[in-house]
Formats: structure tokens, sequence, C-alpha cells
């Protein structure tokens, strides 16, 4: 399964599904869209909007800090 967080860590909300992954072994890719603009363009085209965080999973993509949270809680413990 491939993970991937768009994310920048001025936002709250990614902050909030940040701090949650960070002594978890999950392996996601963390993506930056504030520090590269490639991958806001990147995340726009995948999902139609910029709007962090999103959790792309096998490049699906899940918004809502708390949706984001909820999706690890049932499905990587």
């Amino acid at each position: 399964m491939k993970l991937k967080l768009y994310y920048y860590i001025a936002c709250p909300f990614c902050r909030m599904v940040v701090n949650y992954l960070k002594n978890k072994d999950f392996d996601v890719e963390y993506a930056d869209t504030r520090e590269n603009r490639e991958l806001r363009k990147e995340l726009v085209s995948i999902g139609g909007s910029s709007q962090v965080p999103c959790l792309l999973i096998d490049g699906v993509p899940l918004y809502e800090s708390n949706d984001i949270i909820q999706w690890f809680e049932d499905n990587m413990q």
C-alpha cells in the first residue's frame, strides 16, 4: 500500500495528523505543498483541490484530519 500525506506545517489540521504519525511506524511519504509548488500542482491534479491535509491511499485522496487519523486507526493497527 502506498501512502502519501500532502500537508504544510503552518496548518493546524496538518499538524494534528503529523503529530499523530510522529511516533508511529507507518511508511508514509510526506509532501509539503508550501515548500514545493510542484507538489501543490500534483495535489490539485489528483483531487481537484489544494486542500490539506490530504492522504493519498494507493492514488485515492482522503481529506479531513479526523478522517485521516481514523483511517490509520482502522487500517494500520
